[in-house]
């Protein structure tokens, strides 16, 4: 089993300074890097650098410059130049694909906010007997600083990359083999029903509120969001003190409103894994659902458009994201795989509309919240039967025993 690790840095004010210099010279090689695919281009369209020639440039750049590039981890470098290729290879899979091409941009230094190495002694090296009783990682260029180490980190360690948040610094390890923690049998199984009014309804008919985090921190950011687009901008190195501190603000919010749905969707999820041995929920395409609907041009009114229900869509979209289905259902799945419990991914379509008694199915089934079926005149909650249904779809019951 695949897991990472992600703790916080407790640098000195030298090892801050050189931390940020690592960023910064990283993210210089990078730009470097993309602008020499560029002029290759642009010299002849036949024409193209690959990673591996621009990697077996690396020795002499460092050569030519040692102050900056020289100093850093030669393989963590190359990561970085993997990096701008990944970002390559997926710019042409999506022009092969049809989909918007979305070419490789140029890094700013505030852009610019993770640094791979990629094997643990190699440019850098995790302590895993703490010294004098603090966990340090050793980090080429920085030195050894300290980590916040607040759990026992296990299995293998494969990648170590340090990332800045704002103001702090966190290291994140990913590491492999790392043994599953079974617990004990349960002797149940649900099925679940993603929702916007309830975050989530068993079969059992259990509601899970949504704390809509984004909802209730939206006049604090917009406030913070308006304080930013008043400030003066221009180029980086004119910035005024106003303008920094509005973005830190800005950014500080955004980041404590991720934080408080990550540890919503931890805590839902272990209360899941918890008490069921085998978990069914809606194989859910979210990419598809929080899609922007296509305009309607009125075929009367040259340049006029037909309402589309736009407004109400970006309404939807914005509590769905809300929710953050998307990240729970990541973290169910790595609880469930950890704690050797059994999850069902299912077909969602038509879960609230199908009545669980006779299978008929009926848009005008559902009124909202609430379940009546035109057949058979079953009624429930609308989550409740979703939840049913994605149960009976996983074939965790049997149709008899609703």
């Amino acid at each position: 089993m695949i897991r990472a690790y992600k703790f916080l840095l407790r640098p000195t004010v030298r090892q801050r300074q050189a931390l940020g210099e690592m960023l910064r010279d990283h993210c210089s090689l990078y730009n470097a890097a993309l602008q020499e695919r560029r002029d290759a281009y642009r010299h002849s369209s036949k024409t193209s650098v690959k990673y591996g020639e621009q990697s077996a440039q690396l020795k002499e750049i460092r050569a030519f410059d040692p102050e900056q590039q020289g100093r850093w981890s030669f393989s963590s470098q190359q990561a970085t130049l993997r990096r701008l290729n990944k970002a390559f290879q997926a710019f042409f899979r999506r022009v092969k694909a049809g989909e918007k091409p979305g070419y490789p941009r140029f890094r700013g230094v505030s852009w610019f906010d993770t640094v791979e190495f990629p094997k643990d002694g190699d440019g850098c090296r995790w302590n895993s007997i703490p010294l004098d009783s603090v966990t340090r990682v050793r980090l080429q260029g920085v030195g050894h600083v300290r980590v916040h180490q607040h759990r026992a980190v296990k299995g293998r360690i494969k990648t170590v990359s340090v990332k800045r948040e704002g103001r702090q610094w966190y290291v994140i390890l990913v590491c492999d083999q790392v043994p599953t923690e079974p617990l004990p049998t349960a002797g149940t199984v649900t099925g679940i029903d993603m929702g916007i009014t309830h975050f989530l309804t068993t079969s059992e008919g259990v509601h899970v509120e949504n704390p809509r985090h984004g909802k209730r921190g939206n006049q604090a950011l917009a406030n913070a969001q308006r304080a930013l687009k008043a400030s003066p901008r221009c180029k980086r190195e004119h910035r005024t003190a106003n303008h920094r501190r509005a973005v830190e603000k800005a950014a500080k919010l955004h980041r404590k409103i991720r934080r408080q749905r990550t540890d919503h969707a931890h805590k839902a999820a272990l209360a899941l894994v918890h008490a069921y041995d085998q978990i069914a929920h809606e194989r859910l395409n979210i990419a598809n659902m929080v899609r922007v609907p296509k305009p309607k041009p009125d075929p009367e009114t040259a340049g006029s458009f037909l309402p589309n229900g736009a407004t109400s869509k970006a309404e939807l979209n914005r509590s769905i994201h809300d929710a953050g289905w998307g990240v729970f259902l990541g973290i169910l799945a790595q609880k469930a795989e950890s704690a050797a419990r059994v999850l069902i991914p299912v077909d969602p379509r038509n879960t609230s509309r199908t009545c669980p008694q006779c299978g008929h199915v009926d848009r005008e089934n559902r009124d909202g919240e609430k379940f009546q079926c035109t057949a058979c005149d079953h009624r429930d909650h609308a989550d409740r039967v979703g939840a049913w249904n994605v149960k009976l779809r996983a074939g965790l019951v049997l149709p008899d025993v609703i």
